[in-house]
Parts: structure tokens; C-alpha cells; sequence
């Protein structure tokens, strides 16, 4: 039994240009409001930035407010043991249940115990009850 939930990740969509994430960073950090994850694509001239906050809501209003195009996205947050082969164990039994994982990003301090797995699959609900254990 693992510890995953359903989140609702930030993805602001913009013109690529130097600074844009020192922009929304800052705008985020003098609010008060950590961020648990970041993930960066940049697509020619265009970039999305996805985020996971400490305060989702608060983060995507101000954010609005500052004229950022922002969606809302359902994802699975899950924390993971840092041992070899466990998300290797955790991607296999989602296979085996016909779950296709669609993006994945992670973070993993070196010396930590555990790591934070962002993503989403083709069937999130039924993703998060299999890895909890129900």
C-alpha cells in the first residue's frame, strides 16, 4: 500500500522568454507559497510550466491576477521509497492493470529516504485505488 493522491497541478501556458520562471517564482514565493514541484517544457517559442504549491488555489488565482494563462490538470502525487527498481515495481503493476502512465516527473533528494512522483495515466482514479492497496 502506497500513499498516492489525486492533486490538481497548475500548468501556465506563455511566450518562452529569459526570466519567465524567475517571474512566476517570485510571484509565488513573496505570497508565502512553496513550491513541492516544477516541471519546464519548451515547445519552439512557447512554454509550459507545471506546478505543484503548498496552496494550489491561492497560487492559481494570483497567478491569474498577474495575466498568466493558467489550466488546472488532474495528477497523481505519490511518495516513494528511494530504493532501486521500486518505481520500476510501481510502473509494472500499473501495466499489468492496463494503466498507460502519459508524463512522469520526479524528484529525489540523494540522501533522502523518500522521492515525490508527479504524473498522470489514462485512468487516474482507478491508478491511485490499485496503488493504495483497494
Amino acid at each position: 500500500m502506497l500513499d498516492a493522491c489525486l492533486q490538481q497541478e497548475i500548468v501556465i501556458h506563455t511566450d518562452d522568454r529569459i526570466g519567465i520562471l524567475a517571474d512566476v517564482s517570485r510571484l509565488l514565493g513573496d505570497m508565502g507559497i512553496n513550491l513541492l514541484t516544477v516541471y519546464v517544457r519548451t515547445e519552439e517559442a512557447s512554454v509550459a510550466i507545471h506546478l505543484v504549491t503548498t496552496s494550489q488555489s491561492y497560487a492559481r488565482d494570483a497567478l491569474k491576477e498577474a495575466g498568466f494563462s493558467v489550466e488546472e490538470r488532474e495528477v497523481i502525487l505519490i511518495k516513494l521509497p528511494h530504493h532501486p527498481g521500486f518505481l520500476s515495481r510501481v510502473s509494472e503493476a500499473l501495466a499489468r492493470k492496463g494503466i498507460a502512465i502519459e508524463e512522469l516527473y520526479a524528484t529525489v533528494p540523494e540522501e533522502g529516504r523518500t522521492g515525490l512522483v508527479v504524473f498522470n495515466t489514462s485512468h487516474n482514479g482507478k491508478a491511485v485505488q490499485m496503488l493504495r492497496g483497494r
